[in-house]
């Protein structure tokens, strides 16, 4: 850690006054040899004058003055020995030295020693001057470092990360599989460069833009690349950021960010995890003194108040639009919401092409298998992946990244660390038939994903995993889709059933049961996939103040309810029934394929139906 004297003289600071006091306090008063502790004890003028008439007193040394006097006295009270007493004198006392000859007593006077000059200047000026220039320093700190000591005054300046020319090192090149938002964003940066080709016909710039989408599909990316595509002032700030704990704090912010925006304009302003300050107004405690409405009104006044900000471009990140207040979404604010999806094959493809560039990958990996291989992997998993396979090549202390690190990386993606392998046991073959029932469910099912791998190796707090390779579409799932779900998640459970009994089943399908029964009910009371009708009983519009799902009151009678729990008990008994049959129907292909899988601990989607093949047929998948 390095410090600059302006550091160690502001920490030293409050040792320094402390240092002063004590000096002033404890050295300074030391003026005379009065304070050498000679004198053990003390006495009164009075009883001085007595011990001098009774011939007690034989030598008296005068201090400060005349002021203390220090004597040598003897006598009976003092047990016949000399001591040296204490006496302090008045301030005019004539007779004292008269009555001190003639009873030749020995007298002594010593002069005060005054302290150096240097010493004097030491703790009347340099002190002083000190302590003045260490608060002049504390004080320009606290004005010129953000987050200093003596931020108290500057609570209400914009946090903003500002740049002249955003030098992030991405351009649109690096941001791959987003093709519609970055067409988006190279349109309004050619607004930027060259406004002439648009207000030649009439346009006028766009004031925001919401990019909206799950986590990690390249918001964020996609802002630092029209960074450094623009080549106009850029500022970066995070919609927490605004809020403080002092009321008012949020709203100066917003207003001096803007006030530097219009100073640089035409520019571009960054606010990430809009959704920490836009959320819709109405729901706080304070009403519409709550500091996040305050905050949120002074950025709608803002971005579309009495006075436009003419070019100036809002662009905003969330993956929370749904709780985004309206007055934020309308044309004039943020005139344009591009969608951020998860990437499909061909996107993941090109991203995959982007994190490779500087990985030293083996010749027979095809990008295209690994593509394949990740469907519903956003672009921050994709990079996680390659990041993940190339610490265990390092740690294997390999020269290329092979199939088998990417697999694993997909397996500690998806599911977690891998854990100790099970020994040979009751529970590793109770767990091998459970893993086994889920995969040969869903290959003997036409509406079934395809099986991709069934192990016995744990991972995070699953004993056994069976990975199921999910369809690029996933936007409409038919009943028959469902249901196929419905069974592949009771297959563990069934097979449990079967081989060991009901006495013997086991708490592993709890996990299963909570999609089972969770599905069921979204075909009951949110697509009408039953028979109480087409009719949509609840909805996915929760509060999200309130957290999902609780505010949410039932809009059915009793009556529906008890139609609602008797029809999600219907299609999983019908589901249970006919996993059932398919389970008892392949008992001697899941006894061989239980056995090699205990043996094999691991056993490729591919593999699997080729066994699978040996004893019946598989029905084409859709």
């Amino acid at each position: 850690m390095k410090f600059s004297w302006k550091s160690i003289l502001l920490w030293s600071l409050p040792i320094i006054v402390i240092s002063f006091f004590l000096w002033q306090g404890l050295f300074a008063p030391i003026t005379s040899e009065s304070n050498n502790n000679t004198a053990n004890s003390r006495m009164t003028y009075g009883r001085f004058l007595e011990y001098i008439d009774m011939g007690w007193v034989k030598k008296v040394d005068l201090y400060e003055n005349g002021h203390t006097a220090i004597i040598e006295a003897i006598g009976p009270e003092l047990g016949n020995r000399i001591q040296k007493i204490r006496v302090e004198l008045p301030a005019s006392a004539p007779e004292l030295i008269t009555k001190l000859k003639n009873k030749q007593i020995n007298l002594d006077a010593h002069a005060t020693k005054n302290n150096p000059a240097l010493w004097n200047l030491i703790g009347n000026l340099f002190f002083p001057i000190l302590l003045i220039i260490s608060l002049a320093l504390l004080l320009r700190r606290s004005n010129n470092t953000p987050g200093g000591p003596g931020q108290a005054m500057s609570f209400g300046k914009s946090k903003a990360l500002f740049q002249i020319e955003a030098k992030t090192g991405i351009i649109f090149d690096d941001v791959a599989g987003i093709d519609e938002a970055k067409e988006e964003f190279e349109e309004i940066v050619t607004f930027l460069k060259k406004p002439e080709y648009f207000t030649a016909v009439g346009a006028k710039i766009p004031k925001g833009v919401l990019l909206v989408g799950p986590p990690g599909t390249g918001k964020t990316l996609l802002a630092k690349a029209i960074a450094g595509e623009a080549n106009v002032p850029f500022f970066s700030i995070s919609g927490s950021e605004f809020v403080e704990m002092f009321v008012g704090v949020g709203a100066s912010r917003v207003r001096d960010l803007f006030k530097k925006a219009k100073e640089n304009a035409p520019c571009i302003i960054f606010i990430d995890e809009i959704d920490a300050v836009g959320r819709q107004r109405g729901t706080g405690i304070g009403g519409g003194n709550d500091e996040r409405e305050q905050t949120l009104n002074q950025l709608l006044t803002e971005m579309d108040g009495f006075e436009g900000n003419t070019g100036i471009i809002v662009v905003a990140a969330t993956n929370r639009a749904d709780i985004l207040d309206s007055a934020l979404l309308r044309p004039g604010r943020f005139d344009r919401q591009v969608n951020v999806d998860i990437p499909d094959f061909k996107g993941r493809l090109e991203i995959l092409e982007v994190h490779a560039k500087n990985k030293k990958i083996d010749t027979n990996v095809s990008l295209s298998i690994i593509a394949r291989r990740t469907p519903g992997f956003s672009g921050a998993d994709l990079a996680n992946l390659l990041n993940e396979a190339a610490i265990l090549t390092a740690r294997e202390r390999k020269d290329k990244i092979t199939l088998q690190e990417i697999d694993k990386g997909i397996d500690r993606i998806i599911a977690g660390m891998e854990g100790t392998a099970l020994i040979d046991s009751k529970s590793k073959r109770l767990i091998a038939y459970h893993e086994i029932g889920h995969a040969i469910v869903g290959t003997l099912l036409k509406d079934h994903e395809n099986v991709q791998k069934v192990t016995l190796i744990p991972r995070g707090q699953a004993k056994g995993l069976t990975w199921f390779t999910p369809s690029e579409d996933q936007s409409l799932i038919s009943r028959s889709q469902i249901k196929a779900r419905i069974m592949g998640a009771l297959g563990g459970r069934a097979t449990e059933e079967i081989v060991f009994g009901d006495s013997e089943i086991t708490t592993g399908a709890s996990n299963d049961l909570q999609q089972v029964t969770s599905m069921a009910r979204q075909m009951v009371t949110r697509f009408g996939m039953s028979d109480i009708g087409p009719l949509s009983l609840e909805n996915e519009d929760s509060n999200p103040f309130l957290g999902r799902g609780m505010g949410n009151l039932n809009e059915y009678s009793d009556e529906i309810a008890i139609k609602i729990d008797k029809q999600i008990k219907k299609i999983i008994e019908d589901c249970h029934q006919k996993t059932i049959k398919i389970i008892k129907d392949n008992r001697v292909i899941i006894d061989k394929l239980v056995d090699i899988l205990i043996e094999k601990e691991t056993i490729d989607g591919q593999e699997f139906r080729e066994i699978i093949k040996q004893y019946t047929k598989i029905p084409k998948k859709i």
